[in-house]
């Protein structure tokens, strides 16, 4: 009989084999993406002085409009840590999907730090 994988298991090796090719520096830092089911979770990190830089959730005060972690507010979270980000001098950066699919909730977050100025 096959035995069938752990998801939290499959993340983690996804996310491994991710971080062996993405590191962020000081020029181009990491843009790195947490979900939870209530909550999404982003940070721009320095791997090199292992530093985060800046940090962005839905748990945020200024963060009202939409609770929760549905598409709105990733996409929200995505524009909130571009502007962060731009405040403080930073355009580009290495997006780090942190072993999930590119799809729903971490695409809205990408899309919406895109439109709001910060290149990857």
């Amino acid at each position: 009989m096959f035995k069938k994988d752990n998801r939290q298991e499959s993340k983690q090796r996804r996310h491994l084999r991710v971080r062996k090719k993405v590191s962020g520096t000081a020029e181009r830092p990491r843009l790195c993406v947490y979900r939870s089911e209530k909550n999404i979770y982003a940070q721009i990190i320095d791997d090199v002085a292992q530093k985060t830089l800046v940090a962005a959730s839905s748990l945020d005060k200024d963060f009202q409009e939409k609770i929760g972690s549905n598409k709105e507010s990733a996409k929200i979270v995505g524009e909130a840590i571009a502007k962060k980000a731009i405040e403080k001098g930073i355009k580009q950066v290495v997006f780090d999907r942190g072993g999930y699919i590119y799809h729903g909730r971490i695409k809205e977050l990408a899309e919406g730090a895109r439109e709001a100025g910060l290149e990857f």
